[in-house]
């Protein structure tokens, strides 16, 4: 069921708003799949692999009243960004954010084992992904003004953990590039910010963290335990509302429960 946490609370200028979240079936983009539809958002719902969870996320969220459209896509794949973007702004008729979630790591590797194959699929996915989907999604957020959140990483301050450099780099692309769109967009009307998580719990350490690993970030972490995808969602609740946020731009909200202090 959609999050009562976030169904109870109401923030009036996210309500009809169209909304497309980049990386949504699982984990964080879930998360912020619920409660921008508790809000009263129109979502769509990119995925790619994850067809049956992205199913399930849509029927549950529209059992709620929430209103909810699938987007398949491979935005590591030259066109196929682009095409999400203006299939969702097709289907609602106008586009008011972007928020560009999709990205991983795509294995443990050092640099002495990382093939040129593997750069070009990381950045493709986590960098490039992020330039095309924006480039896309500005003429329609260019017509009334909007917002887009770029979703990087604590990694992009701390380089990464073992065999992550890769990724943190990429990540690191995506913070210096949020910097540069919030000056390149202002006049438009849009405004750009991205969240930087910590250690959360999600399927990207299901699938690339071991509990041993894990358990040695858990204890970086001041707060004393890692964070849940539910943690990160008032971050972009919060930079997605002109009425909170709307003289923030250009800013990085890092949730990490005081893992890094920047």
């Amino acid at each position: 069921m959609v999050d009562a946490v976030w169904s109870g609370m109401r923030i009036p200028d996210l309500a009809g708003k169209a909304v497309l979240i980049t990386g949504a079936s699982t984990g964080i983009g879930a998360a912020l799949v619920r409660a921008f539809a508790a809000q009263g958002a129109k979502v769509a719902i990119h995925y790619n692999e994850s067809r049956a969870a992205a199913t399930e996320l849509a029927a549950e969220v529209s059992a709620a009243d929430g209103d909810v459209v699938l987007v398949q896509g491979d935005v590591s794949v030259e066109g196929e960004t682009e095409r999400v973007v203006t299939e969702a702004a097709a289907h609602f008729g106008r586009l008011d954010g972007l928020i560009n979630n999709a990205g991983g790591m795509l294995g443990r590797m050092t640099t002495a084992e990382m093939s040129d194959a593997h750069y070009e699929r990381v950045m493709n996915l986590n960098a490039r992904s992020v330039l095309a989907a924006t480039r896309a999604a500005q003429p329609f957020l260019a017509k009334q003004g909007g917002f887009i959140i770029n979703t990087t990483s604590i990694a992009a301050r701390n380089g990464g953990g073992n065999g992550a450099i890769l990724y943190a780099a990429s990540k690191g692309f995506v913070s210096t590039i949020t910097r540069g769109h919030a000056k390149e967009f202002v006049a438009d009307g849009i405004r750009v910010n991205a969240v930087a998580p910590g250690v959360i719990s999600t399927p990207f350490h299901d699938r690339y963290t071991s509990p041993e690993m894990l358990d040695a970030q858990r204890k970086t972490v001041p707060m004393g335990r890692v964070g849940s995808p539910d943690e990160c969602v008032g971050a972009y609740l919060f930079l997605a509302s002109d009425m909170l946020s709307g003289y923030i731009t250009g800013q990085i909200i890092e949730v990490n429960g005081g893992q890094l202090m920047p």
